[in-house]
Parts: structure tokens; sequence; C-alpha cells
């Protein structure tokens, strides 16, 4: 950006205060910041773990392994076959895990959430950044953000995964049975599905490029249930960081025999 432009500009008002705001403005790019460093911390550990990660008795895999690649897998986890021996440094669920970061460092919600608590571009409304140029996203590394699409298609494939994981989880060691593994284990599957669909590439697919909907009835009834789980696409990205924990951390305890799965039915 020119320095004589936006916020330098010289025929701006000066205004010594880097903001005029007297509200907690502060206060959302923190837990923003809290938040995504929480779970970034946590999925990390996990991702390179190693252990407690697969229930034999009840067949519960965390999606933080899925789908488990590598033939050092526990017997019966790999649901898809396996590569190689992979080396620690890289996760079991390799072949998904990439592209669900990518997914997420890409949408649009994230890039907005991440723009303003870390790079503070900017860090709120009516509060001036620190930065003295701005190129957007038409340069290197951000102008990988236009990939989005493609990674919403890798994404849609993975959650495809993890309900196959959640279902397959209802036949156990001792056959079909139910319990609170399996109810954490649908819920979020059922939110990661709320977070895929409601995103803007989703709605994109559906509905994009269309010139009159009267021609194309099935895409605009698509578009419009896909539009009305858009405007959640903020809510769903944060409550899928929690189930996404909460599920993995529940196969953990179960899965290192801190505690016993709750059994409803078998």
């Amino acid at each position: 950006m020119d320095e004589n432009t936006g916020v330098f500009s010289a025929r701006r008002a000066v205004i010594p205060a880097r903001t005029l705001r007297t509200d907690r403005w502060w206060l959302q790019p923190l837990l923003t910041v809290l938040g995504l460093g929480a779970f970034v911390i946590y999925a990390t550990v996990r991702a390179f773990w190693g252990a407690a990660y697969w229930v034999p008795e009840h067949h519960y895999l965390t999606p933080f392994y899925s789908p488990c690649m590598s033939t050092a897998c526990e017997p019966g986890s790999s649901h898809f076959g396996t590569l190689f021996d992979f080396p620690w440094f890289i996760p079991y669920a390799a072949l998904s895990l990439p592209f669900l970061l990518g997914f997420r460092l890409t949408c649009y919600y994230y890039r907005k959430a991440y723009y303003r608590a870390f790079w503070f571009s900017p860090p709120a409304c009516a509060v001036s950044e620190p930065h003295g140029k701005y190129t957007g996203e038409t340069r290197l590394p951000l102008i990988i953000q236009n990939v989005h699409r493609y990674f919403f298609y890798a994404a849609f494939i993975v959650t495809l995964i993890n309900t196959y994981d959640a279902i397959l989880a209802f036949d156990g060691e001792n056959g079909f049975g139910i319990g609170l593994g399996n109810i954490i284990l649908v819920g979020n599957v059922v939110l990661l599905w709320g977070y895929t669909l409601s995103c803007h590439s989703c709605r994109h697919v559906t509905g994009g490029r269309l010139k009159n909907f009267a021609k194309h009835p099935t895409r605009y009834w698509l578009w419009t249930k896909v539009s009305k789980l858009n405007v959640r696409h903020m809510q769903f990205a944060w409550i899928t960081l929690g189930s996404l924990v909460l599920t993995d951390f529940y196969v953990m305890l179960v899965a290192s025999g801190v505690i016993s799965d709750l059994r409803i039915i078998n």
C-alpha cells in the first residue's frame, strides 16, 4: 500500500492514539490466540504421540489418526490398508492431516481470525495495524490461500472417512453395541459435516456460476440449504475444534485404560 493512502495518508487527520475505542477491543484477538494456540499444541502432540488412538474392543479410532496408514498402526485400526512404516517425524495419518490443516488454514473465517489475532492485520475494527504496507493475498505465501476450494474437496473426502470410522465403531469385538464413545464419535462427525458443508467453497460448488436458478432447481435447492449453514460457519469452525479435542481425549482415556467406555447396549 502506498504510504500516502489509507491510514498513512497525508490528508488524514493526525490521531496520535492507535484507536479511539474505549471498549476491550483486544479481548477477542486475545481469546483467538489462546484458543487456536491451545488447539494447535494439543493436536500436534497427539498427532505425533503414536499411542492411545485405537480401542480394539469397541473399534474406536480417534480422528487425529484417521486413516491410519503406517504399518506400525495397531491391528484393526487401518481401515484402508497401510503404506509403509512411517518414521517418528511423520504422523500415522499423514495422508489426511496435511489436507485438513490446509483446509483450516485457508478457511475464510480462520483467515480473518488469525490475520487479526496473530498478525494484527488489523487487530480489530477502527484499530490501526502496525504494518506500513499491504499486498493482500497477491504474493507468496498468502497467494496460496486461493487454493482453498481444492482443500475443500480433500476435506470432504476425509469427513466421509471419519463418517465411515464412526459407523464401524458400532460393530465391536462383541458385535453391535452402543457406548458413550459411539455417541461422541457420531456427534463429532455431524459437527464436522456442518463445518465442511457450511464452507464458502461448498456454497460456490452448489450454486456458483449459475445465471438462472430457475433452470437448475436441484442446485438452487442445495444452494439455499448450504447458504443457511454458511451463516453459522464461524460457530462450526470453533465448535469442531472443541469436538475434535473431546473425541480424541475420550478415545485416548479409554485406549490407555484410564477409564472404561460407558456402555448403553452390549
